[in-house]
């Protein structure tokens, strides 16, 4: 049996019905490989195949996976710099009734989300003009777990970062197991964190000001907030060589809407950077403030 050739926006015409879920907010598209998991897309309106292909902007959801609301965040960006933004959705309840995490920490057995990620970036570029090589990958509260645990298995497919301030995070550490440390990260997941090309990219780490409320239920499983997380993530990463930019977002809370101001900023940096030039982050010490939202 043949198979279905997947439609782009140049096989039909201008004012086909269909170029109105080829560009601008696209439906969710199953995953052809996996259909437990899609993803949806904005692509401009000006997408075509002549040019170079279009850098990719990945923004994964928290943990409320509010995928279409995450995609709309980017969508004046994508229009203005000519990228397509993807963002994926990995469903509650996929590994069981109560699974609501699973998507964060890439251990459940049979679901490796960040290997479905990059089938999702595959199969994308099978029908739009996009650079699959690396692109620039963004996370807040639950996405900002996926994006910096993806970050020490896949550094080399990542054009820049931004974490936004997640609320469990996994430090380099060679004696702790993952997902606190990454001591087994190789035998577990098949990657060892390779910090010399992590160093190479451009990291945000971002959360808003009042972002500091501390869990005191029994069984929380790391203490403080999630600013004393992200500083010390950030200090054990500079331990490790890597430099980061640190955005406080002043009069927000834990708000993936209130720092999208500075998300978009830093993107905006590294999509129009000169081809081989890298941002360099703010020191160790330095914070970028920025005015109330």
């Amino acid at each position: 049996m043949p198979t279905e050739r997947p439609l782009s926006p140049w096989h039909l015409p201008p004012d086909h019905p269909a170029q109105l879920f080829l560009t601008g907010s696209t439906p969710l598209f199953a995953l052809s490989g996996d259909p437990r998991v899609s993803y949806c897309l904005h692509v401009p309106r000006g997408h075509s195949n002549t040019d170079e292909p279009s850098p990719l902007v990945v923004a994964v959801h928290g943990t409320h996976r509010n995928v279409g609301q995450v995609r709309d965040h980017f969508a004046d960006f994508a229009e203005e710099h000519g990228c397509v933004v993807l963002a994926p959705l990995f469903p509650a309840g996929l590994t069981g009734p109560n699974d609501l995490d699973s998507y964060k920490f890439f251990t459940a057995p049979g679901f490796r989300p960040d290997l479905l990620l990059l089938d999702m970036i595959e199969e994308a570029a099978g029908r739009w003009h996009i650079r699959t090589d690396r692109f620039h990958l963004h996370g807040f509260s639950g996405g900002g777990q996926f994006a910096h645990r993806f970050f020490y298995l896949h550094p080399d497919r990542l054009a820049s970062l931004s974490v936004g301030a997640p609320g469990r995070t996994t430090l380099l550490d060679s004696r702790t197991p993952w997902w606190r440390g990454t001591a087994d990260s190789a035998e577990l997941l098949g990657a060892a964190p390779d910090t010399r090309a992590m160093a190479e990219l451009p990291v945000q780490l971002v959360i808003g000001e009042h972002d500091t409320h501390v869990e005191v239920w029994e069984g929380a499983e790391q203490p403080g907030s999630r600013m004393d997380r992200l500083n010390e993530l950030r200090e054990n990463w500079a331990r490790h060589g890597i430099a980061t930019q640190l955005d406080i977002v002043s009069g927000a809370g834990h708000s993936d809407l209130d720092v999208i101001p500075a998300v978009l900023s830093f993107l905006s940096e590294q999509i129009e950077a000169p081809a081989g030039r890298r941002h360099t982050p703010a020191g160790p010490e330095s914070t970028k403030g920025l005015p109330d939202l």
